[in-house]
């Protein structure tokens, strides 16, 4: 690459797969969150048809069998994709710069350097937000088939706890989005946010 070029405007390449990975991701995440509202709007067990109404706008699938539909079908998109992208991490040892490490931790206390703290401050999210996104899953199944995975409900306690911590983890994921997003800005500018989807 020609060392003239300012490295603000040379391009960033992402792997194609990674490219993938956001766009279903974001895909996947949205039909999730919309036909969830649906979901708590039209089901008196969620409190949504006696208690506060999300506009139906932002809302997907029209009555509660059709937002459970489409929920369920995006979460088999949502939790295949994790998986594939947890297996092509492992396989390509991207997994090394991906997720926080102990070089990580001391940049963050000790460093003067904005730019390492901002790479430190990213593998942190990257690597909070995992359990995360595996635990919507593994709610999400006890509440898609609790007779059959009745196991997981008792993991929570009881069904009410399932769906508190269920539904916990939609703002914790909208956070870290944002925050994904700015730190992104700020390690490569939009630039870096454009390469992972185009």
């Amino acid at each position: 690459m020609d060392s003239s070029i300012s490295p603000f405007l040379r391009p960033i390449h992402q792997a194609l797969f990674a490219k993938v990975f956001h766009w279903v991701n974001l895909v996947s995440l949205l039909l999730m969150m919309t036909s969830g509202i649906q979901i708590y709007n039209a089901n008196p067990v969620f409190g949504g048809r006696d208690g506060l109404q999300i506009p139906p706008i932002f809302a997907l699938g029209g009555w509660l069998a059709g937002g459970r539909h489409w929920h369920f079908a995006a979460m088999w998109l949502f939790a295949l994709n994790l998986l594939f992208y947890g297996v092509y991490i492992a396989i390509t040892r991207r997994w090394k710069h991906r997720f926080v490490s102990g070089k990580d931790v001391k940049a963050l206390q000790v460093s003067n350097n904005q730019k390492r703290k901002n790479y430190a401050w990213h593998r942190l999210a990257y690597t909070a937000i995992i359990p995360i996104l595996l635990l919507a899953v593994f709610s999400g199944a006890g509440m898609y088939k609790p007779a059959q995975f009745y196991w997981i409900v008792d993991c929570f306690g009881d069904w009410q706890a399932l769906r508190i911590v269920h539904f916990s983890t939609v703002p914790i994921v909208i956070m870290f989005a944002v925050v994904h997003s700015l730190l992104g800005l700020k390690v490569g500018g939009s630039r870096l946010q454009e390469s992972m989807f185009w």
